[in-house]
């Protein structure tokens, strides 16, 4: 599959995913140790400085396995994440907000303003492996509402 093919399908993915399910509440976020939400927001900056050192190599390692059978390579995951999600590859700030509830998957929410200086909303949903550690299952970007009075 090529790269541009595979982001397309990644990108379309996310956008039914969210359409389809929504926010569910926070009960199974609510429920996650100090440690899990420390764990999750460990592998995000993780993920995210390997992203600014253009490492793919690490920054494809702290996918699910979800996302790595998608994408197959590190090379064609970075390839998406360079051409959709700039802010997330080289953000300007990456502050932390929530964990969410997402139809039973929690869900980092992260308040980022991008290379362009525009603000966006990244959010993450998780996946905690059988071994205990946790992975990015994806991650969309929302713009925040423009409709300014």
């Amino acid at each position: 599959m090529s790269a541009k093919l595979a982001f397309m399908a990644f990108r379309l993915f996310f956008a039914l995913f969210a359409l389809l399910l929504g926010f569910a509440g926070a009960a199974q976020a609510q429920s996650l140790s100090n440690d899990d939400r420390a764990a999750i927001r460990q592998v995000i900056e993780a993920q995210v400085d390997a992203f600014r050192c253009d490492d793919g190599s690490a920054a494809f390692s702290y996918a699910s396995p979800t996302i790595q059978g998608m994408f197959g390579t590190p090379e064609i995951f970075m390839d998406m994440v360079r051409q959709g999600y700039q802010p997330v590859y080289r953000p300007r700030a990456f502050d932390f907000r929530e964990i969410v509830d997402m139809h039973g998957q929690p869900a980092q929410v992260v308040h980022v303003i991008g290379p362009d200086s525009r603000p966006v909303t990244a959010i993450y949903p998780m996946r905690q492996l059988p071994d205990g550690t946790w992975r990015i299952d994806g991650c969309f970007l929302q713009a925040p509402d423009e409709h300014q009075a």
